[in-house]
């Protein structure tokens, strides 16, 4: 019968990310180095979840170890492994060289600098409230709903959770401190979801700092109270 939910997950739930990391990427480690692909997701969990690093290379060396047959797949028993453009025969060993990279990134303490995303998989794990935030409010239909990138930017702040707003803001902050020329933030935001030009006279990183001052603006202010050099 197919796995459930939480079977998945306690099975192949880090294995499924390490091959998430792999859309739109080539499949091209190596026993001498990772790929962008690997490399970006080792980088990402490093900084965020770095105890997952063990569970991703035990559940992709017992899946290298142990493939399920065509049938018990079809039923659902297993977690079928994406195409990623290798031929069926190669996937084993392949699953076996990720295991072997993580492996030493771990017992080495190898771990990625912070850097630039580099897969569109890696923008969307390190922002992901801005993806959902340029992705839903700023996709072409934009026009057509709001009545300008304000209006649009006024709508999420009055329909959103205001603990998102304040973990949007951050993550718009740290996506300006990338500090990178235009034409990479024109790329950011590209692959973030954004289908609409910045409003004029805006470059997109300008547009992005103002967006966060609106949402800033529009959020939580503190109640200080009255101090007694007030009274």
């Amino acid at each position: 019968m197919p796995m459930s939910p939480i079977e998945h997950d306690r099975r192949y739930g880090e294995l499924d990310q390490v091959l998430r990391a792999y859309a739109g990427q080539p499949a091209d480690d190596t026993e001498d180095g990772p790929s962008t692909a690997l490399t970006a997701y080792l980088r990402h969990t490093w900084h965020t979840r770095p105890s997952a690093l063990a569970t991703a290379e035990q559940q992709l060396r017992e899946y290298s170890r142990h493939p399920p047959g065509r049938l018990r797949l079809r039923l659902g028993e297993f977690y079928p492994v994406p195409d990623v453009g290798l031929p069926e025969q190669e996937i084993q060993d392949w699953l076996r060289v990720l295991a072997d990279h993580i492996k030493r990134s771990v017992e080495a303490g190898e771990v990625p600098p912070p850097s630039v995303p580099l897969t569109h998989w890696e923008w969307h794990a390190r922002f992901p409230e801005v993806a959902q935030f340029l992705g839903g409010w700023f996709s072409q239909d934009m026009p057509d709903e709001f009545d300008g990138h304000d209006a649009a930017v006024a709508d999420y702040i009055a329909t959103t959770d205001l603990q998102l707003t304040a973990r949007l803001a951050g993550e718009l902050h740290e996506l300006l401190a990338l500090n990178l020329d235009e034409s990479g933030y024109a790329l950011a935001w590209a692959e973030l979801g954004m289908e609409v030009d910045p409003p004029v006279p805006y470059s997109p990183s300008g547009w992005l700092a103002r967006a966060a001052e609106q949402l800033v603006d529009g959020g939580f202010r503190a109640d200080y109270g009255t101090s007694r050099l007030d009274e």
